[in-house]
């Protein structure tokens, strides 16, 4: 018997300009196969059917976003994103809310240049957190030895990596504690790097879902061409 994924709207922050690349640029409107790291992130969500739509955050002046295709997708909405990730998903939050989404709706918040996102994973997250009270995020075991050092680089330590794991996204939160969460931590001026923190802040227990290690953030020019090599044979 086939399990009934829930329901869920999708988040995606795209404000950043993605420094690191060096690219002419913001990173997400660099091409792959043809086509935006932007527009394969959204792909696997616009592809999905119990998707109720999507929200993307973009810089108010942004140039590109309204040259996509999927700009003029019916399923998406756009808002204006602010100066940090954070303010960029309370803005979809916000937005969701006056569309008259409810606080108990699941909400996957995904990171806009992440386009190696499988459809097996998203299942997974969606299945194995349907009915969790907290919700969580794809995520992978650390691999290497990990080391932490000084203010001059030398080891201190050798990090016990069996307990380390490597956040991922997407991350699925309810909408209104995830909004809570959020909208508190900002005002608390609490370091807030992604969704689960923001609920880890809260008092709250995030659950992680192994998921596939080439669901990669492409953060460096290197991260770009592994994946083209990696897509060079697709059709």
């Amino acid at each position: 018997m086939s399990i009934r994924l829930p329901a869920f709207w999708a988040v995606i922050p795209a404000a950043g300009v993605g420094a690191r690349m060096a690219a002419d640029r913001p990173k997400q409107y660099l091409q792959l196969g043809g086509r935006t790291i932007l527009e394969h992130s959204l792909g696997c969500f616009l592809d999905h059917p119990t998707v109720k739509g999507v929200v993307v955050s973009v810089a108010h002046d942004d140039p590109y976003w309204p040259t996509l295709a999927c700009a003029n997708d019916p399923r998406i909405q756009r808002v204006d994103g602010g100066e940090q990730r954070s303010d960029s998903v309370l803005n979809a939050l916000l937005h969701l809310h006056e569309q008259g989404a409810d606080d108990y709706d699941w909400v996957l918040v995904h990171d806009a240049a992440r386009p190696n996102l499988a459809r097996d994973d998203l299942d997974t997250l969606l299945s194995e957190l349907a009915n969790d009270p907290v919700g969580g995020l794809l995520a992978v075991p650390a691999r290497d030895t990990l080391k932490r050092v000084d203010k001059q680089g030398r080891v201190l330590e050798t990090v016990d990596r069996s307990v380390i794991w490597q956040a991922y996204t997407p991350q699925m939160f309810r909408l209104g504690a995830l909004h809570r969460a959020l909208a508190d931590s900002l005002v608390a001026d609490a370091l807030i790097t992604d969704e689960a923190s923001a609920m880890e802040w809260a008092g709250q227990a995030p659950r992680l879902i192994e998921g596939r290690a080439d669901n990669i953030k492409v953060t460096r020019p290197e991260d770009l061409e592994w994946l083209r090599q990696r897509w060079a044979n697709r059709h």
